[in-house]
Order: C-alpha cells, then structure tokens, then sequence
C-alpha cells in the first residue's frame, strides 16, 4: 500500500493549523467578550490566528460575498484583505443596489483596507487610512459610500475617526507586526 502524496500530508497539515489557529483565537476572543480575562493579564492574538477567526467566523455565518480574508499587522496599523462580492454583500443587508451601481459592483473584487488603531486608557480610536478596490484607491465621496452602505448597516454602532470606549474591561489594544495585544485593566 503507498502512503499519501506529499502535497496531501502538506494541505491536511495547513487545514489543521488554521482550524488549530481559528480555535485558538476563538478561545481568546470569547475570554474577553465573556468577561473571563484575568485582570491586568495581555491576550496576544497573532496575524495568523485573526486571519484563520475571520476566515472560519464568515464559514460559520453562512456570510456571503466574502472569500480569502487575510490580515496584516504593522505598527499601530492592520490591512485587511479578501474577495468582496458587493452586490451579494449589500442584498445579504436587504438593500439590493440600483440598477446602475449593481452593474458598477459586479462581481468579485480584491478589496483592501488599511486602519490605524490609537488606543490607551479603557479608550480606542480607529482611522481608515486606505480603501482599494481592485487596485483603485477610494477617498472622498466613494469611501463615505461604502462606508455608509456597507459596513455600517452591518455595524451601526461602529465609530469611525471618533474615540470610543473599549468593553469588557480592556484598558488597550496594541497592533504590532507580530501581533495585537489587549490589555487587561487592573
């Protein structure tokens, strides 16, 4: 009998580590947004370990629209990248878009959004630095569109550009190259 091919052995391996990798960062997640982070103690979530949270929390919404999420972490900064249906996205609102922009959005686009984070004090702030579209960079009225049609209907208590208080008894989040940490308050 002959063993599996290498590049089997290879994918199977990588599959666990992200299944290994989401439940890892689910288990860290769910320790603050239970209340049950020790205080004063840092939670370290990895690029890889938020990565596989998005990837296996879209799988289990059933969300549509939205494939490949990947993250990158910088200093205070943090690019989020994926495969973005906008017209699955927006029906999946209830808000099915005109004729004219459903033309506009068709088909899967490479999105990429870069944010920095400032945060300290039970208090963070979050700044959209950078929106591509297929390459293209949005600003101006086109970004307000998005924001405004896209992700606020699916976040509509999210602050933009504007303190807000962290929950759960965080006193900060730290993004880094290597990873976020969230600090505990005391």
């Amino acid at each position: 009998m002959r063993g599996l091919p290498l590049g089997a052995v290879v994918l199977a391996g990588l599959g666990l580590a992200s299944v290994t990798q989401y439940e890892s960062a689910k288990r860290k997640i769910d320790l603050v947004a239970n209340d049950q982070a020790a205080r004063g103690s840092t939670i370290t979530l990895t690029g890889d370990e938020l990565a596989a949270y998005a990837k296996g929390e879209i799988a289990r919404s059933g969300e549509q629209g939205v494939r490949e999420p990947q993250v990158k972490l910088g200093s205070g900064t943090a690019t989020g990248t994926a495969l973005i249906d906008f017209n699955k996205l927006m029906e999946s609102n209830g808000r099915p878009p005109n004729w004219l922009l459903a033309r506009l959005l068709d088909g899967e686009k490479p999105v990429a959004v870069t944010v920095r984070m400032e945060s300290g004090n039970g208090l963070a702030t979050v700044h959209v630095e950078r929106v591509e579209v297929s390459g293209v960079a949005l600003d101006g009225a086109a970004l307000q569109f998005l924001i405004k049609q896209l992700f606020l209907p699916r976040y509509p208590d999210a602050k933009i550009g504007e303190p807000f208080e962290l929950s759960h008894n965080m006193e900060e989040i730290r993004v880094q190259p290597a990873n976020v940490l969230v600090k505990m308050a005391r």
